[in-house]
């Protein structure tokens, strides 16, 4: 099943203003297995770089949705929690998921979030909003996957997402009841995306 990987990649760039720069660019895509996440980046990245370029890093990456609007290529990743009875329905156990939506600026990611969950039949906190590294996301092909996407667990909760975003989910990311208890919200929360912070190399 695929799931969603964060794939850096180094190669030289040429700026607006003529200069060329070495950077150091996240992508994130569907995927089967880190090797299958290789072979496709070079294949999706080969018709839009010009000469060389080299992947730096692969990061299996958690995500449960990701909105795309066409207004914009900024990217956003928002945090948020909720809460479900555990098995003998006594007490409620915090869940935190990751979502990446495109927006202009952090409020209308804001917006885009309670309206895409506007649906959710349970109560949620949006914990937080960051501005992600990401430069472009390639979504998996229903030709590469064996079997359809499973449904989420969440899906029980939510309804289809508005109509005025492409939500891209990818087959892998579906989670079991127990995953969704371990998802407790110990968590130490940086000023930097955490997407960025996933890779051990360091920018040059």
């Amino acid at each position: 099943m695929n799931s969603w990987f964060t794939v850096k990649v180094k190669y030289t760039k040429q700026l607006e203003n003529g200069s060329l720069k070495r950077v150091n660019e996240p992508y994130l895509l569907a995927a089967m297995t880190f090797t299958d996440a290789e072979a496709r980046i070079y294949e999706e990245l080969s018709a839009m770089i010009r000469g060389e370029f080299m992947v730096a890093g692969i990061t299996r990456t958690d995500l449960q949705d990701i909105f795309q609007y066409e207004d914009s290529a900024n990217w956003f990743k928002c945090k948020i929690t909720y809460g479900i009875d555990d098995e003998d329905g006594e007490k409620k156990k915090k869940v935190a998921q990751n979502f990446l939506v495109s927006a202009p600026s952090v409020k209308d990611a804001y917006l885009r979030m309670e309206e895409s969950l506007a649906t959710l039949m349970i109560d949620y906190q949006v914990l937080s909003i960051i501005a992600s590294p990401i430069v472009e996301i390639f979504p998996y092909k229903d030709s590469d996957v064996a079997s359809p996407a499973k449904a989420h667990k969440i899906e029980e909760l939510i309804e289809p997402k508005s109509s005025k975003g492409v939500v891209f989910s990818a087959s892998g990311s579906d989670v079991n009841e127990q995953d969704l208890v371990d998802k407790s919200l110990d968590v130490t929360f940086d000023d930097e995306s955490e997407l960025e912070d996933q890779f051990t190399e360091d920018d040059e």
